[in-house]
């Protein structure tokens, strides 16, 4: 398993370093290796012990008890009190961190069901799994998360949700949404979870899936004419490269609304752009879907 510095241990917690450093010296909650020039590093059951921990903190024990216990009863508790399901988000957030960090697909899935019969699809989304997704990139992009625990992470919730969106029943509505990500666009999280609330909602889903080259829309869009087009960014462009894409976009599909998924402080000009609608967040879509 990997190793982690406690800086690294504070991005995956939400725990400041000083204060993990007190709890091992007054608890001896965890015990950190030395390397051969005495940096202090932990591996990953170490990490493990401390999500576990962090994941009690708000429970029926104190910080001292939770830290004095053994791996095994920590890991019990949390068995005992996912089968409850009636923890915080920030509880199943921590789980699924977790999880990732130990390629662990069992309790992955457990904590999944646990936190999907608690809170639904929709509300799971919002309030764990986007913030998980949000969480593993931020630690991405500082270098303190490997690549592999967020392509093995972001794969389970691809399955989950594909399994999702298969229990639908296939609509027959004449208002048809075609869904892709643009070239160079791989993250299909959001994208699938609005193809299971269109699909939800009785329209019929086209969808093309990520790094769609823009030649083949058109042949796409020409062969089925769908009614509206949604696509997502989430990759860092510059703005004029957004707002090129968006222009492009809009002079040639006429016939055909066109929803644009991105953070609030993207396409702030391409908003005067007729037909072109940016959404948000979750409940902008949901308002045009009624």
């Amino acid at each position: 398993m990997d190793d982690f510095s406690i800086s690294e241990l504070e991005e995956f917690s939400g725990i400041k370093a000083h204060t993990i450093r007190m709890w091992e010296q007054r608890y001896d909650a965890l015990k950190p290796n030395r390397s051969d020039g005495n940096t202090r590093y932990y591996d990953g059951q170490q990490l493990r012990r401390l999500l576990n921990i962090v994941s009690l903190m708000k429970g029926d024990y104190k910080i001292s008890e939770l830290c004095a216990m053994p791996d095994k009863k920590l890991f019990d508790l949390i068995d005992k009190q996912t089968a409850h399901a009636r923890q915080p988000y920030w509880y199943f957030i921590n789980l699924v961190i977790g999880a990732a960090l130990e390629y662990d697909e069992v309790n992955f899935d457990k904590i999944f069901s646990s936190a999907l019969l608690r809170y639904g699809l929709r509300e799971m989304y919002v309030s764990v799994l986007y913030p998980v997704l949000v969480r593993l990139g931020l630690m991405w992009s500082t270098n303190t998360l490997r690549p592999a625990h967020e392509h093995f992470i972001t794969a389970l919730f691809r399955q989950k949700l594909l399994t999702a969106i298969d229990s639908l029943p296939l609509p027959a509505s004449k208002e048809v949404w075609m869904l892709f990500l643009p070239a160079n666009e791989f993250h299909e999280t959001g994208l699938l979870f609005a193809n299971f609330l269109i699909r939800q909602s009785g329209r019929r889903v086209i969808y093309l899936g990520s790094d769609v080259p823009f030649e083949s829309l058109k042949e796409a869009v020409h062969e089925v004419s769908p009614t509206s087009l949604l696509f997502f960014l989430v990759r860092k462009n510059s703005p004029q490269q957004d707002e090129n894409l968006i222009l492009r976009l809009s002079r040639q599909f006429h016939d055909q609304n066109i929803f644009v998924a991105c953070e609030p402080s993207r396409l702030e000009e391409t908003k005067k752009i007729k037909r072109v609608v940016a959404v948000h967040k979750l409940e902008d879509l949901e308002a045009v879907l009624k």
